[in-house]
């Protein structure tokens, strides 16, 4: 491998992206679940993609299937040193020039370097979360180089100024009415609920920017090792337009996308598009090996690679967090979620919403500064059932909120020495448990007490009773009914 390579192996980040506000999930929660539009637009849209991801798999044997489709991803991770080294080698002998970056940071500057070295003012974009966790168009935007999102949401969720509330539907936070609002309001298009009407105007505004644009950038699906080439799934063909049409193409994507050959992406296809949206394969699925030949009539003059790391080595160095990276980003776990469909994307205020955000985004931003996260969730388990490559989520949750209270195992420097994150009020009380629990005849004397008394229990009990019924003490104790049946 080489020195850099080597380097983004062994390092993580330390600066968290800047949109981050974690801390505020529970007021965002509170809004969201009062917001009746929300609610609706959710709902509406999860039950379809939980109705189309069961049709898609019907005559199949799903169980088999993501055995597979984890037993790839778990393969590739077991050698992901050797296949970063292979693959580096493959796309060079391509063509294709490779990148490092230790941190969304260096990624963004790896690009705005490429694009002032071909004097570049405008960027257009194919769909890809990580140029989101980089800030991507954030930082272009103040370089002076104009960068436009083609994916259709990612271009409404762009006018409208926002992050994306879905890794996979961008927008799907907002209704017809509310985008046809919105493009009349920004682009001028006339109001209409007439969605092949909108879907055109925004398919207008776009081609002219696909033609003047001096640099596609997209993100990667699929890193093949063997061959030196990167996949791209896509409904829409903008991710086509972004790789082919500028005279040079920037793919960035994180290092645990890369598998060893190509055999093992079909079954991780099969599992990611009726995962995601219910569908038997996309519409376009884009093989890139290489920049345009002297014979060929399209394609970029330039294709270079960034390999971003970001806090993934540090992830890949525990046993158990490294079933995180098993992820193939099909958002499957955000639509069977019950948290996610009720308070949505932007509620989460990180990059990665929904069950594979909670166990993703503490990773990169370190539990200090995510440590409500894990809490954010039931525990129903849904989202372990339905993750097309198996990762055991509610473990990994489970785990996440023992640290968020024990301390950052994985980034204990981002602790600072706090040590316990309860506040002292609940280590007190969690400490009186423990000591009551612990001598039998304390406890049986408490019992008796909480029963006789039991009138004067308060009929609040902070947040448990805001949705729940308080519950009532016996009038005896479990022992003494015990005694009473001469047992």
């Amino acid at each position: 491998m080489s020195d850099t390579a080597q380097h983004s192996a062994q390092h993580s980040p330390q600066h968290p992206p800047h949109h981050v506000d974690v801390k505020e999930f529970h007021p965002r929660a509170h809004e969201a679940l009062h917001n009746p539009q929300i609610r609706q637009n959710f709902r509406k849209a999860m039950d379809g993609l939980m109705s189309k991801r069961r049709s898609a798999f019907e005559g199949w044997d799903l169980e088999t299937l993501r055995d597979l489709g984890a037993n790839v991803r778990l393969r590739a991770l077991a050698n992901l040193p050797d296949l970063l080294e292979q693959l580096e080698q493959k796309l060079t002998e391509n063509g294709i020039k490779v990148h490092w970056a230790l941190d969304g940071d260096e990624a963004c500057r790896i690009v705005r370097d490429i694009c002032k070295a071909r004097d570049a003012k405008a960027v257009i974009k194919g769909k890809s979360m990580v140029s989101e966790e980089m800030e991507l168009n954030h930082y272009l935007e103040e370089q002076g180089i104009e960068a436009l999102e083609s994916d259709l949401g990612e271009y409404i969720v762009q006018l409208a100024e926002e992050t994306p509330s879905h890794i996979i539907m961008p927008a799907i936070h907002k209704n017809t009415g509310e985008i046809s609002k919105l493009l009349h309001e920004k682009t001028g298009t006339d109001l209409s609920n007439d969605v092949e009407y909108l879907t055109a105007a925004a398919r207008l505004q776009l081609r002219e920017k696909f033609m003047n644009a001096d640099v596609g950038v997209s993100g990667v699906n699929f890193a093949v090792a063997e061959t030196g080439t990167l996949c791209l799934v896509e409904n829409e063909g903008n991710g086509r337009m972004t790789t082919t049409v500028p005279k040079c193409h920037i793919a960035v994507t994180g290092i645990e996308k890369v598998v060893p050959n190509l055999e093992d992406v079909s079954a991780l296809l099969a599992l990611l598009t009726r995962s995601a949206t219910g569908q038997h394969i996309t519409t376009y699925f884009n093989m890139i090996s290489g920049p345009r030949k002297a014979e060929e009539l399209d394609g970029p003059e330039e294709v270079h690679v960034v390999l971003v790391d970001n806090g993934r080595s540090s992830i890949y160095q525990d046993d158990e967090l490294l079933d995180t990276l098993r992820c193939i980003r099909c958002g499957a776990c955000m639509n069977h979620c019950p948290v996610y469909t009720r308070v949505g994307g932007h509620t989460y205020g990180t990059t990665y919403p929904g069950p594979i955000g909670k166990i993703l985004m503490p990773h990169l931003i370190g539990l200090d500064e995510g440590r409500h996260l894990p809490s954010a969730s039931s525990l129903c388990g849904a989202c372990g059932e339905v993750c097309p490559v198996k990762i055991p989520i509610p473990d990994l949750l489970v785990r996440l909120r023992q640290e968020s209270v024990d301390g950052d195992k994985l980034h204990p420097a981002r602790v600072r020495g706090h040590g316990a994150k309860r506040s002292a009020v609940e280590a007190m009380i969690w400490k009186g448990w423990s000591w009551m629990h612990t001598r039998p005849g304390t406890y049986r004397f408490g019992t008796y007490l909480a029963a006789r008394f039991r009138k004067l229990q308060p009929g609040k009990m902070g947040g448990w009773t805001q949705f729940r019924t308080s519950p009532k003490l016996a009038p005896k104790t479990l022992h003494e009914k015990l005694k009473e049946r001469g047992q």
